[in-house]
């Protein structure tokens, strides 16, 4: 014979635990459901296409970023000039952060860290950017970015020969870069890009001023 002991203290208890842990349960899964369309909302919402200004921009800045590292760091390396040693290093780790940056972005947006289109810059409305040479596929180099064999000369130079030659190249590369930036900050669809685009215009403008005043303090001139 079962015993009945429904209306005893330890039955109350029981089913005081029951409820409590059913209703945890519905505030759970009514949590996690929320999360995730939450989550598909915002995604759907802001997540740029491969065509967008926020993908183009963070497919061609890191390739102009990593040039500029590239010099930074060769002159970083070989030069005696404490002050271009020290200028040298800022761009390095400015840029090598933005990198990292821009990189992140594509991860998450589920995009190349390049394009697959051969040109660059497309992603800029055609005649826009003041260089309309294929602009309907972007343009084969972007502004401001040293050849092959500029890169290759600044490598053979010692001494202030190095110093000068880098600080030109990089001041033509800095205003090179300008235009995208600006670009950007303009038309990018996502906070992170507009703000990231902003920081550059305004820290490579400073720097520009920089590098024509070391020029200039060596009786050298722009390129």
């Amino acid at each position: 014979m079962t015993e009945h002991n429904e209306g005893t203290p330890e039955s109350t208890k029981r089913k005081i635990f029951v409820l409590s842990g059913a209703a945890l349960a519905v505030l759970l899964v009514g949590a996690a459901v929320g999360m995730l369309i939450t989550l598909s909302v915002v995604r759907q919402a802001s997540t740029p296409t491969a065509e967008s200004v926020d993908v183009g921009f963070a497919q061609d800045m890191q390739v102009h970023h990593l040039q500029a590292v590239t010099m930074a760091n060769w002159a970083r390396d070989h030069t005696t000039d404490l002050s271009v040693k020290s200028l040298a290093f800022d761009i390095e780790q400015t840029q090598l952060g933005q990198i990292g940056a821009m990189s992140g972005w594509l991860d998450i947006w589920g995009q190349p860290e390049q394009s697959p289109e051969p040109g660059y810059m497309a992603w800029m409305a055609a005649g826009s950017h003041g260089h309309t040479t294929e602009a309907s596929g972007g343009v084969r180099a972007m502004p401001g970015m040293a050849t092959s064999q500029e890169i290759a000369k600044l490598r053979t130079l010692t001494g202030r020969e190095l110093d000068v030659y880098f600080l030109q190249l990089m001041l033509r590369h800095h205003a090179g870069g300008l235009d995208m930036a600006r670009y950007a900050s303009e038309n990018a669809a996502t906070s992170q890009v507009r703000n990231l685009s902003e920081k550059i215009l305004k820290g490579q403008a400073n720097e520009i001023k920089v590098l024509e005043s070391m020029l200039a303090e060596r009786g050298a001139k722009p390129l």
